[in-house]
């Protein structure tokens, strides 16, 4: 039985696939995409960058011309507007001399304009006040260098400015930082105030400059941890006038230190220690360093004159 369909389907087969109809192939011409500009081959000489845009410009290929922008950043201003003047020693010359009459004129002109300057912080931040203020940018101040101490580059960035950031973190990648706040000597107060606009007017700004004389201590240490300048045991009086700045317009602004005014009177800054690499002898082919390492040279003959 198994035999006999197995024989049919043989004769049967023939049959069933000539009565099967394929479809016919379609051929659809595509055409690619036409490259206008071919990379060079491997082997082949490397054309200059001008000879490139020049075939690049005769092939209709529209070479974008490059431009070298600088960012521009609204948060804070690039510099202290109007920067204040502190007296000569930060004292108060007599006004019977012609010194004295002109740094009085100074002054009168400088406390004018803050005063209306102080009108349009408040206006923006109606918690401001010049007796309160000091206490907190006192406290932003010691924060920041802790931060910098720490290396905290988050904390840093909410307590000082984008422009004030790079002037205290330049340099001091490979090195140690010691710094403490001991005590103020004398109360902080506000000396200077501004109110600028950057863009557009109504764009403000509030600058504050304070007066901050306290006792510090300062060590830093070079990567090899050999003391660069100051000491950690030797406390010394400072006197700094810092300007703190905010975004006025911008809800969500606030007071972060900007910068620090160094006057002209101010004394020289004590020299950084530096630590060198002395220069080893010079070698000849046939010598080796560690022979001419351990060679004692001779002492050399000293006359005593009496």
């Amino acid at each position: 039985m198994a035999t006999s369909i197995c024989r049919t389907l043989k004769y049967l087969q023939p049959t069933i696939c000539l009565n099967i109809k394929l479809p016919q192939p379609v051929f659809v011409p595509i055409r690619t995409k036409k490259r206008y500009f071919i990379p060079p081959a491997v082997n082949v000489k490397q054309k200059s960058q001008s000879e490139q845009e020049t075939k690049a410009r005769a092939a209709g290929v529209v070479v974008r011309q490059q431009y070298i922008e600088r960012a521009i950043n609204i948060s804070c201003t690039a510099g202290i507007f109007d920067p204040y003047i502190p007296p000569e020693g930060d004292a108060r010359l007599s006004t019977l001399s012609k010194e004295g009459l002109k740094q009085r004129t100074e002054q009168l002109r400088q406390s004018a304009a803050s005063q209306l300057a102080f009108r349009k912080i408040k206006d923006h931040d109606p918690e401001f006040s010049t007796k309160e203020f000091p206490a907190l940018a006192q406290q932003i101040f010691i924060d920041a260098h802790a931060a910098l101490t720490q290396f905290n580059k988050e904390k840093l960035h909410s307590l000082v400015t984008e422009r004030c950031y790079p002037e205290m973190v330049r340099g001091n990648r490979y090195k140690t930082l010691r710094w403490r706040f001991i005590e103020s000597l004398e109360p902080p107060r506000v000396v200077h105030a501004r109110c600028p606009d950057m863009i557009s007017k109504g764009n403000l700004y509030g600058q504050v400059t304070l007066r901050v004389h306290s006792r510090q201590t300062l060590a830093i240490y070079d990567r090899f941890g050999r003391l660069m300048l100051g000491d950690e045991d030797e406390p010394r009086d400072v006197l700094e006038y810092l300007v703190l700045e905010r975004h006025l317009v911008n809800p969500y602004g606030r007071w972060r230190l900007h910068g620090k005014i160094v006057p002209a009177w101010a004394p020289p800054k004590d020299p950084i220690i530096k630590t060198v690499i002395i220069p080893g002898p010079t070698l000849k082919p046939e010598e080796a360093f560690e022979d001419l390492h351990y060679q004692v040279p001779k002492p050399k003959a000293v006359q005593w004159y009496k």
